[in-house]
Order: structure tokens, then C-alpha cells, then sequence
């Protein structure tokens, strides 16, 4: 399906700003953004749409579906394709950086824990916080050991 089209399908029109911010998404290098990043990447196309509308279309794309709002312990929403399928995130408190896992293991341990406890578990939303790879080098590099 065209991004025309799934838009429609949504009930939203397929504006220019609206296709350009999808497009981004769809094709950046970065999974996870914030309303800033995907700012920057138009900037960065030369591609004139205000930040007010960012935010606007982000909000509209959360409503439809058609993304996901997270929010680390940055403070700051980062928005995801949504495609359907459930991950947790693992979350770099020094650069920001965030990876998703799945584990299978995880999972069945919370609906054990929410059964455990007469709940209904109908979602949930994790997040480890730790130092990537690349900040830990980094550091080690610098002379300082993490441990």
C-alpha cells in the first residue's frame, strides 16, 4: 500500500508535510525520534516544515496508529513505527542511544507475576537503563572503568 493511500485509510490527508515527516521515518537510519530529530532531518533534506507542525503530525500519526510514543527517563517523547509486533527497549543514559529486544522468557515471567496478583495484564512497556557498548569503550578509553 502507498503512503498515500494507508494515509487515507486512517482518515488523514496525504499532505506534503504528512508524507515527507512518514518518509523520514520509513527511511532513516534512526528507529526511535524525537519531534527535534525528525526536525533536524528535514532541515538537513532542505525540506521546510516548522517544528509546530512536526509536533502536529506526530500527534496525528500517534492517534492513528500509525506510531508509537515512548518516554524515557529523558523526559523527551521519542515516536517508533508502529508495525505490530511487541518489544521492550534497553535505553543508553549517557548518549540516549535505544535498542529493542524481545525476550521470550521476559514475557512469560510478567503475565506469571500479573496472574500471580488477580490482574488482567492487557500491556506494558519496559525499559533497561545502562551504557551502550560504544559509551562503556568510550569510557574505558578515557581511563575510566565501569564496574
Amino acid at each position: 500500500m502507498s503512503d498515500q493511500n494507508e494515509l487515507k485509510s486512517m482518515g488523514l490527508k496525504a499532505t506534503y508535510p504528512r508524507l515527507k515527516i512518514l518518509d523520514i521515518f520509513r527511511k532513516g537510519d534512526t528507529r526511535h525520534m524525537s519531534a527535534e530529530d525528525v526536525y533536524r532531518a528535514l532541515m538537513a533534506e532542505n525540506v521546510e516544515i516548522g517544528l509546530a507542525t512536526v509536533y502536529r503530525v506526530l500527534t496525528q500519526f500517534e492517534q492513528a496508529g500509525l506510531l508509537t510514543r515512548s518516554q524515557f527517563d529523558s523526559g523527551k517523547a521519542v515516536f517508533e513505527l508502529n508495525e505490530g509486533d511487541h518489544h521492550d527497549h534497553l535505553v543508553c543514559t549517557n548518549c540516549g542511544r535505544v535498542e529493542e529486544f524481545y525476550d521470550a522468557e521476559i514475557e512469560r515471567r510478567q503475565h506469571n507475576v500479573a496472574k500471580e496478583h488477580n490482574f488482567v495484564l492487557t500491556g506494558h512497556a519496559m525499559a533497561l537503563y545502562g551504557i551502550c557498548p560504544q559509551c562503556a569503550g568510550s569510557r574505558q578509553k578515557g581511563g575510566t572503568t565501569l564496574g
